[in-house]
């Protein structure tokens, strides 16, 4: 199982995932989703809640597989693995949670939360050197070892409980991180040390990572791409840098101007505003709108929205949409 060096670090397929609601009824938590990311690339999801952005990440480390699609990590195919072989490949693919006190087991110490990983997908390591490795992926993170070492999760801070998640899953050496909302529990002032931890680390190693979140500004400064999810389906992937700019979808352009102009940078999204819709007014899932899923919200929808869902389509290198009407900005700098 080694990735191919022409290979995307990860790619997932038309990915469907539904979940059972009663009556017969099926939550469409997500609807034909595909993604790419490169060696060493950060994709930021980036959607309100319920649009199936944490979905996805879960899906792609495959808790649970998904209803329908693929998912490759490198040359691998994950879907449909014999559970041994999913359990080897997923040592190259952690995932970090929203909640790392929830994340992490109360009872053990965090020298062995930190060592946990290898104890399941490293047998046969030399254990000698244990303690000396978990105190450098400890310092890696921002810790101090002699601190944090025998210390449970509940004697430590949530920002501190969120540094040993992130050591314990760099302690498998994987090659992608999957990261599902890692600060939105955390306090505003723990937040950024922990993005810049993020950021630095997958630099350092050369990673791959999905950012999952629903702050535009954070999803925005850490990622390379941003895929933007609205009610199970792609709108729109564009690169970050000329996000405020170039974002032509009426989705995304909706969350950028909910943006103090401060966050923005130098220029707000240009145009007339999409709409504000009452939440009461937002589709529910078991039951989406036909064509567009966006068009109930969408200040540019037409008839055609109803009836037809719109394809993916390239507008610029690089930048994909999935509007009927909407096109390239061509007033950004």
């Amino acid at each position: 199982m080694t990735t191919t060096r022409d290979a995307p670090a990860l790619t997932a397929t038309d990915l469907v995932v539904e979940f059972p609601a009663g009556r017969g009824q099926k939550v469409h938590a997500v609807s034909g989703v595909s993604l790419e990311v490169a060696a060493g690339e950060t994709l930021g999801i980036l959607g309100e809640s319920g649009c199936g952005k944490s979905t996805v990440g879960r899906s792609l480390i495959q808790l649970p597989p998904p209803d329908a699609g693929t998912v490759r990590l490198g040359d691998v195919t994950l879907t449909g693995l014999a559970p041994r072989e999913l359990r080897r490949a997923r040592a190259r693919m952690q995932i970090i949670m929203q909640d790392p006190v929830s994340a992490l087991n109360p009872r053990r110490r965090v020298k062995d939360l930190v060592w946990e990983g290898r104890s399941i997908w490293g047998p046969g390591d030399d254990t000698r050197d244990k303690d000396a490795r978990v105190d450098a992926a400890l310092r890696d993170v921002g810790l101090d070892p002699a601190t944090v070492r025998d210390r449970r999760p509940h004697e430590l801070s949530g920002g501190q409980c969120q540094r040993v998640c992130i050591a314990r899953a760099l302690m498998l050496d994987p090659e992608v991180l999957i990261c599902d909302e890692p600060v939105s529990s955390l306090d505003v002032s723990v937040q950024a040390q922990i993005l810049n931890l993020l950021e630095t680390t997958t630099r350092r190693r050369a990673l791959s990572m999905v950012f999952i979140a629903h702050d535009v500004s954070v999803v925005k400064n850490i990622s390379d791409r941003v895929m933007v999810m609205y009610l199970g389906k792609v709108c729109e992937v564009l690169p970050s840098d000329g996000m405020q700019h170039e974002a032509a979808h009426p989705y995304t352009r909706l969350l950028l101007a909910s943006l103090p102009e401060a966050q923005l940078g130098s220029a707000a999204p240009a145009g007339p505003p999409a709409a504000e819709v009452p939440a009461a007014e937002l589709p529910s899932p078991l039951n989406p709108p036909s064509g567009c899923r966006f068009r109930t919200r969408c200040p540019l929808a037409t008839e055609r929205c109803a009836a037809e869902e719109p394809a993916p389509r390239e507008i610029r290198p690089g930048h994909r949409i999935a509007c009927h009407h909407a096109e390239p900005r061509r007033n950004h700098p």
